[in-house]
């Protein structure tokens, strides 16, 4: 697979829009460390416009792409640049966890835009002074973690961890979704390593992991996951490894080389299962292998294909509901979006008060496939993961919002 394959136009519109017609803004990252992820993401956003025939309550649907290199300042140019050059009132987007904590604050300060998050996972976005026009059809990275701690603990007898994280908002709340399954269950964090997004060298960080402990956590991803595979498994590293989210992810295991086969036996969480036998699914992951040529797509759709397919049919459906009226602040088109019920590929998703979804989790354990690819094998499904992972919300505040030091590892409940 050529991992940074072009999809469609990556930088530019679909059809000159014209009177009448609804232009969508998608935001994407097409420059640095996820770059690769964002790609696909702009297949899953490609996905669902191409379902809806690129029609919208009864309009035809126009599109512009914004590139970004993850960053929060390259989220707000983007957006900027949307808005008051390409006449953009609705944004799809972003992918990145401080990116989405950049456009609720961009989405604040524009009340006649409505944002429509990608796939970005910082807990904060939604949850510390949400905006009125930002909607997340995707769980925060902190759900994402469900179940997965209790596994290891429970069934693969990993009671004491090392981990190593990027030092930025997503990391944080990933990394706090697993931890407080793991510590609530008995287990113990020995060591916590944290790495800048985007680091190259990993050398530092690979000598100085602990090896008395029974696994490592690795909340890593694209550029930065597969470089450190290949420099771990150079260096002759053999320990256990738990994925974080990112780390076990179809962008992850299409990339060149051997190294990713480190990951063989890693236990992961997120918000799908490659082997679902699940309809809608299989369904989903057949229109996403015909609609990409091999060569130019993954062996099965990343969760950043996944997280903007979800949120552009959310936002096509609430258009439909609607009939495409944008008019009195769009308000319409914003109580469609709150009201709505995505009967998703990877599992129903309902919004909370915060405009925050709930939905299904799954606990996964990564696969060699009998054509030589790797999948997340489904070990067990969670349903109905709220933003506060089952904690009343009090008990959840006393944890603190995720950072390099929080949580602390102990139990909650």
């Amino acid at each position: 697979m050529a991992g940074v394959a072009t999809v469609g136009a990556l930088i530019g519109t679909s059809a000159i829009a014209a009177e009448g017609d609804i232009k969508i803004g998608l935001m994407t990252t097409l420059e640095g460390t996820y770059t690769v992820p964002g790609q696909d993401g702009q297949r899953g956003f490609e996905m669902a416009l191409k379902e809806h025939n690129n029609e919208a309550g009864g309009k035809k649907v126009t599109y512009v792409v914004a590139s970004t290199d993850a960053s929060p300042d390259s989220a707000v140019r983007a957006a900027t640049k949307l808005v008051q050059q390409d006449g953009v009132k609705i944004i799809v987007g972003p992918l990145s966890g401080s990116e989405g904590l950049a456009m609720r604050d961009f989405a604040r300060q524009h009340p006649d835009v409505t944002v429509i998050n990608g796939i970005s996972g910082a807990q904060e976005t939604t949850m510390v002074d949400p905006a009125p026009n930002f909607y997340r059809f995707n769980m925060d990275g902190a759900q994402w973690g469900a179940g997965l701690g209790d596994y290891v603990v429970n069934k693969k007898g990993w009671k004491t961890v090392a981990t190593l994280a990027d030092d930025y908002s997503f990391g944080y709340t990933n990394f706090l979704g697993f931890a407080l399954g793991f510590c609530n269950a008995g287990g113990k964090i020995e060591k916590r390593f944290w790495v800048p997004l985007g680091t190259k060298d990993f050398a530092s960080i690979i000598s100085a992991l602990p090896d008395d402990v029974d696994a490592i956590f690795l909340g890593l991803g694209g550029g930065d996951a597969v470089n450190f595979l290949n420099q771990y498994q150079q260096a002759g590293g053999s320990a256990h490894l738990i994925g974080g989210t990112i780390m076990a992810d179809q962008s992850v295991f299409a990339a060149k080389g051997n190294a990713k086969n480190a990951l063989i036996g890693t236990p992961s969480s997120g918000p799908q299962a490659d082997t679902w036998d699940n309809a809608g699914w299989k369904a989903f992951v057949k229109r996403y292998q015909d609609d990409f040529p091999a060569d130019q797509r993954f062996a099965s759709p990343s969760l950043f294909a996944v997280g903007y397919y979800n949120a552009t049919m959310a936002t096509l459906d609430a258009l439909d509901k609607v009939k495409g009226d944008l008019a009195d602040g769009q308000k319409a088109f914003r109580d469609a979006l709150a009201k709505t019920d995505l009967k998703a590929p990877n599992g129903d998703i309902k919004l909370d008060e915060n405009r925050q979804a709930i939905g299904t989790n799954f606990v996964t354990e990564v696969a060699e496939q009998p054509d030589g690819s790797l999948a997340n094998k489904l070990v067990s499904v969670v349903p109905n993961v709220t933003q506060t992972l089952g904690l009343d919300k009090s008990t959840f505040a006393k944890i603190g919002l995720p950072s390099r030091d929080v949580p602390e590892c102990k139990k909650y409940q």
